[in-house]
């Protein structure tokens, strides 16, 4: 069944409303974290902008995550070196460790700056760690190699690498915050109004939707693919486990605690992976099932789940968003297909499509070009 969100339980307070009179300059349709911030962004430079979102703020992916949140892209330091070039690698990262600094300028208590582990299942997943802490000592961001482990985590895993930036979420409230900052600097933001960018009158359309990005924009039906993850939650543990982030087996197991002590732990979409590209948000026994098992190895027991819920994001072939001008198209705008990485690269996008908009030409512009596609147009 479709479950509701822990993070999306928490009380919404009501947005300032100022009720923009006729046509904006800028349409965003996309209520997650990048359109929330490509509407500050703009607003703040006063821009007449008005965001459109389907249903409520962070109902979709930006609601619906672990609340992780991550520097660098969908996949290791190393493999996007390899495949990106050193420099353009490095841009990348670069431009994720900023957009850490102004999450957590912005999110106030939304954000915890914990540091994450990646840890590795076995000698092979060992291996990769070791690949990505040498690529990043030598390109000199701060990462630590933890080559002996304790407590829980010892029995069941071969080693980690420690990334000091990375932090917790709580990601609902920090969208519903960057809303309330958007919408106090001047933008107007409609809930519960599905629109058609083709069909919103505005200078430039801004499509922000990740993973349901080729429903308002086919010609990227190819490029950005809807994937599902699926999440649970159990009742508050006897004492704190973990203490950060974690994920294992290359992302497709991932966990933390809550100050609570709930668990939070999600993944498991490699038991079923043509099923799990999909656009829709149900959960499913054989994913959640799966994830009990990692409970149970994790701790020893299945303690009492309080919520299950699943949420879609967008990835693309190269495990990069694409953020600019739709090609062969003068209004339409495209911010999305994070790959499962959205919560800061989200923020970083949707800040670069704004001042693309605007007229800047930003040097990382170029790494998330919609046109190296070919697109259906």
């Amino acid at each position: 069944m479709t479950t509701k969100s822990f993070w999306l339980e928490e009380p919404v307070e009501l947005l300032p409303r100022k009720g923009m009179a006729g046509t904006p300059d800028v349409a965003v349709v996309g209520g997650g974290v990048t359109g929330c911030s490509c509407a500050l962004t703009l607003a703040e430079r006063g821009v007449r902008v008005r965001l459109y979102e389907a249903k409520e703020i962070a109902a979709g992916a930006s609601g619906r995550n672990g609340g992780f949140a991550l520097r660098g892209g969908s996949r290791p330091y190393d493999t996007m070196r390899s495949q990106l070039g050193a420099e353009r690698a490095r841009a990348l990262w670069e431009l994720s460790e900023r957009a850490l600094e102004r999450l957590s300028g912005l999110a106030g208590d939304a954000f915890r700056r914990t540091g994450s582990l990646r840890l590795a299942a076995d000698d092979e997943e060992r291996s990769a760690l070791r690949g990505e802490v040498e690529a990043l000592e030598r390109d000199g961001f701060a990462v630590e190699c933890v080559d002996v482990l304790d407590g829980l985590l010892a029995g069941l895993f071969r080693g980690a690498i420690f990334h000091p930036y990375d932090g917790a979420l709580q990601p609902a409230r920090w969208v519903r915050r960057l809303a309330r900052q958007a919408a106090e600097a001047g933008a107007d933001i409609v809930e519960q109004e599905p629109v058609q960018p083709h069909e919103v009158e505005a200078d430039a359309v801004v499509v922000a939707a990740d993973g349901l990005t080729s429903q308002l924009v086919p010609e990227l039906v190819d490029a950005v693919r809807p994937t599902r993850g699926q999440v649970l939650v159990t009742a508050p543990l006897d004492r704190l486990l973990f203490d950060r982030p974690h994920y294992a087996r290359y992302g497709y197991d991932y966990w933390r605690q809550l100050p609570d002590r709930r668990l939070v732990i999600g993944g498991s979409r490699d038991v079923s992976l043509e099923d799990e590209e999909t656009d829709l948000d149900e959960t499913t026994d054989v994913v959640q099932t799966s994830i009990e098992q990692l409970v149970e190895r994790l701790i020893g027991q299945v303690p009492t789940v309080t919520h299950r819920w699943a949420g879609i994001w967008g990835t693309t072939p190269d495990g990069l968003p694409l953020v600019g001008r739709l090609p062969g198209s003068e209004r339409v705008w495209i911010a999305g297909g994070y790959s499962g990485h959205g919560n800061v690269l989200g923020l970083a996008c949707g800040e670069l499509v704004a001042r693309a908009i605007l007229g800047e030409t930003p040097p990382e512009l170029e790494l998330f070009e919609p046109a190296r596609f070919e697109l259906e147009l």
